[in-house]
């Protein structure tokens, strides 16, 4: 649709659709482009393609079944959701959860983490036009979801966190193979930055492309990694420490050139950091120990006792039929996805189904900053800033 001056007859501007199903809007995006040539006048996305009520649907199931569907909100981040939909519960029951079970957690969101920023990676190079990028990240991705696979019997939609601690006990042979992936991983990521870091046609498309202004992100409540390369160094596993993250050593990496080129940098050092983590939380895991909180009738019993005692089978029974019930309240936890803060609040009136569940999703707030970063651009440059924002349609829409 092209807008006409009305004085003198001649096209102004442009109106041109992107989306809904362009291959670079990661989801299903619509964004509504104004061009004054090539120039982009206005950027306006329209989102809720991908509705699925998962919100509304968690408050249809009880407690526990709801994890499934915490899967499915950031798709690449499915540890995760888990992780602060399981916190938000457990600060309603009052739960302390065993340090060795923390531990895990933690190990496993790193692992999530790294490989939720290879996707980040490879996708948004291939839309640059890298393709062995793309590759190389898949490459390395799979290696994690093997991992995943080892521990929850399914390769990404885990549900592998549970309420009161983690469902499974690291399986035999989980140490090695946790630690091939450390050994390779640092020189892969070496591998990524000699084929982009310094390459003149990635700088070209990233540097001093998709600036916004440290107070322009914090404005739009903008986290994460697009935060962090404004050089705010905000990060929840710091800031408001959880699942035993004080205990680790690791920096928050920032840059202050907000733009592309600055949230590419950010990404790659935080794999490595993702890296140290896992290193030390493989030290922490002892072999042996719990790893649900004892709560009868809340955390279902060992299969073990479940199998020779009566008591732990009739909990186990009422458990998984007719749910638990936390008393009236609410809570509100936060943790740092890949995307930035990512929050889930919990309304409990007492009975066995959440009165309310809603997720604070980063990629839906982040979003916010995407006319700032395209207007004034050429609309070559929108692709480029879709894909440094690293959003996640599932969590847009949810």
């Amino acid at each position: 649709m092209t807008t006409v001056d009305t004085v003198t007859g001649t096209a102004k501007t442009m109106v041109l659709n992107m989306g809904p199903q362009h291959p670079s809007t990661h989801g299903v995006l619509r964004i509504l482009l104004e061009l004054d040539g090539e120039t982009v006048v206005r950027a306006v996305p329209d989102i809720g393609y991908l509705h699925t009520g998962i919100e509304k649907s968690c408050e249809d199931k009880t407690y526990s079944q709801a994890i499934t569907l915490t899967d499915r909100i950031d798709y690449l981040n499915p540890l995760g959701n888990n992780l602060v939909y399981c916190m938000a519960v457990e600060k309603l029951l009052g739960l302390e959860v065993p340090k060795r079970a923390q531990y895990i957690r933690v190990m496993m969101v790193e692992l999530q983490r790294i490989s939720s920023h290879l996707v980040w990676l490879g996708t948004h190079a291939i839309d640059l036009g890298a393709m062995s990028v793309f590759l190389y990240c898949f490459r390395e991705r799979e290696e994690i979801l093997k991992i995943f696979e080892m521990f929850a019997g399914q390769r990404m939609m885990t549900s592998y966190i549970r309420i009161g601690g983690v469902a499974l006990d690291p399986p035999v042979g989980w140490r090695q193979a946790v630690q091939k992936f450390l050994n390779t991983m640092p020189s892969r990521v070496d591998e990524y930055e000699t084929l982009l870091t310094q390459n003149p046609i990635w700088v070209g498309r990233t540097r001093d492309i998709g600036y916004i202004s440290p107070e322009d992100a914090i404005a739009l409540s903008l986290t994460g990694p697009t935060l962090r390369a404004a050089g705010v160094a905000y990060d929840n596993r710091k800031v408001f420490p959880y699942s035993s993250y004080q205990e680790f050593d690791f920096a928050v990496p920032t840059r202050t050139e907000s733009d592309c080129y600055a949230r590419y940098l950010v990404r790659v050092a935080e794999m490595r950091e993702s890296l140290k983590i896992v290193r030390q939380a493989m030290k922490k895991i002892t072999d042996e120990g719990p790893i649900k909180a004892e709560a009868p009738g809340i955390i279902p019993p060992q299969r073990e006792k479940m199998k020779t005692e009566m008591e732990a089978l009739i909990y186990h029974f009422k458990i998984f039929t007719e749910g638990f019930s936390p008393p009236p309240g609410e809570a509100f936890v936060a943790v740092e996805s890949p995307r930035g803060e990512l929050g889930c609040f919990v309304a409990s009136d007492g009975s066995p189904k959440p009165l309310r569940v809603h997720f604070r999703a980063p990629s839906f707030i982040n979003l916010q900053a995407l006319p700032k970063l395209c207007e004034g651009r050429l609309i070559a440059d929108v692709v480029a800033c879709i894909g440094t924002i690293d959003i996640v349609l599932g969590e847009v829409d949810r």
